[in-house]
């Protein structure tokens, strides 16, 4: 018997420290709804002490909650789990919490003794996209249409190209303006996704009103639908009245970014506004007419987020009415030379500098690289160097650091330049071809993971291959 109470005692040791370790808030109630593990992460989280909440009653701590709006008094209530819940509340000290919880219930031999919260803190988000929408819909309000006021700022002047594929892309999407059809962009990050959104909203007969853009992947799901639909006073604790973005887009333009991360439930409400034109708010019983042009946008090739079930494929089919396929700069390196020009001027003007422009070196270092953070990182490497450099050229040594190091590695000097030793003629194996290219292969391998330094993903995205493809190639030649 005593040896049994020992490890009891032992075994609760050992899941508080745990407990303690999760990087979660972690709020553990007895059947009675007294707290009987409570980490500091929720403490924090909760503006409390742990020593403020263990063994007291739950509402004792947060007055606002009762046995109908608390997570864990309804769980012990019900029996039932409660998944992702977004839950706002007020401690007994007046500070109020938005978080998204799951709470389970605790059974010991089919007897339910308890119940355990598990919280991630969303207040400080929830407080900025609700400042957001607030400010959206003042501005909105004011009718205000001065230039400097609007939203979307760019126009198809702003999009500085020499490729003709991008030149073709221009035209297309200057006629997609001038129809109501809902457009889908496909690019990789940092193509300039949003640089053509904006100019089609310039170019349209909507030019005028209202353009919003929201990052679907921004936040999560249970703020999201708000922030979007909507929400009426009481449809959840701490919910007031407030338009979603939808509303506050009226007669513009709403541009959905990353639909692909977009929740699959929410998809479904986005079809029904795309079908019908209508709104109804969180809690609300009542449709809203809605005349808005959307646009989304995806970060990767949308049929394959399909099969991924990340976007559904009747939401698919009724976005994909027209389709912007953006190349990335790595397909475009034509353009390499006119936007670094573009941008030493831009940040020139910034700076208060007279920069002239770039070495030879640095130049046929751009046209090598593959620049997989496209116009984006283009833009940022000649921010940077400006910011960092002395004189009127921009040298190898201003680049950032990750661009500094790919440049003295030799996979990026000319063929021709490599040393003889470098290149091993075919005839010095004896076992022939497949083992030529093995060797070459453990030797990319190799150098790529260096770059990477050991980062497994990125070194099979850097080498196109699957991880598991990688590992297994790592098992087989290291």
């Amino acid at each position: 018997m005593e040896n049994r109470l020992r490890e009891v005692l032992e075994n609760k040791e050992m899941l508080e420290a745990i407990l303690k370790t999760i990087d979660e808030g972690i709020h553990v109630v007895n059947k009675d709804g007294i707290t009987i593990f409570y980490n500091h992460v929720a403490a924090r989280l909760d503006g409390l002490k742990v020593e403020e909440v263990i063994g007291k009653h739950v509402i004792d701590v947060f007055p606002s909650l009762d046995q109908e709006n608390s997570t864990l008094l309804k769980v012990i209530e019900t029996g039932q789990p409660i998944i992702n819940q977004n839950q706002q509340y007020t401690n007994k000290n007046g500070l109020k919490v938005t978080a998204i919880n799951t709470t389970l219930p605790i059974y010991v031999q089919d007897k339910l003794i308890g119940a355990i919260e598990i919280a991630k803190d969303f207040t400080r988000i929830k407080e900025l996209s609700e400042r957001l929408v607030d400010l959206q819909a003042k501005y909105l309000s004011r009718n205000n249409k001065d230039d400097h006021l609007q939203q979307a700022k760019f126009h198809f002047e702003d999009i500085i190209t020499q490729n003709q594929r991008v030149e073709n892309l221009k035209k297309l999407a200057q006629k997609a303006a001038m129809s109501k059809s809902t457009i889908l962009i496909e690019g990789e990050t940092g193509t300039g996704k949003e640089l053509f959104v904006q100019a089609i909203h310039n170019y349209s007969p909507r030019a005028n009103d209202p353009f919003i853009a929201q990052n679907c992947a921004a936040m999560p799901a249970s703020l999201l639908e708000g922030i979007l639909f909507g929400t009426v006073k009481g449809s959840f604790t701490g919910a007031e009245n407030r338009p979603g973005l939808f509303e506050l887009a009226n007669n513009g333009t709403l541009f959905l970014d990353e639909i692909n991360s977009m929740p699959i439930e929410l998809q479904a409400k986005l079809l029904r506004v795309l079908q019908d034109g209508l709104v109804r708010r969180i809690g609300d019983n009542v449709n809203r007419q809605v005349n808005v042009r959307i646009i989304v946008a995806t970060n990767i090739n949308p049929l394959i987020a399909v099969e991924k079930g990340l976007i559904r494929p009747d939401l698919y089919y009724r976005i994909n009415v027209i389709h912007l396929h953006i190349p990335p700069f790595r397909e475009r390196k034509e353009d390499i030379s006119i936007l670094t020009t573009y941008f030493i001027q831009t940040f020139n003007y910034s700076f208060q500098k007279k920069v002239i422009g770039v070495s030879e070196e640095v130049q046929k270092f751009f046209y090598m690289y593959d620049w997989p953070g496209n116009v984006r990182e283009l833009k940022h490497a000649i921010e940077y160097a400006m910011n960092v450099m002395e004189g009127d050229t921009i040298q190898p040594n201003h680049l950032p650091i990750h661009l500094q190091e790919l440049f003295h590695r030799r996979q990026y000097k000319n063929v021709g330049e490599l040393e003889k030793s470098e290149i091993r003629s075919p005839w010095e194996y004896d076992n022939g071809l497949k083992e030529l290219l093995e060797e070459i292969e453990k030797d990319w391998i190799n150098r790529v993971l260096e770059e990477e330094s050991g980062n497994i993903m990125q070194t099979a995205k850097r080498l196109k291959i699957p991880r598991q493809t990688l590992q297994y190639k790592l098992g087989k030649y290291f």
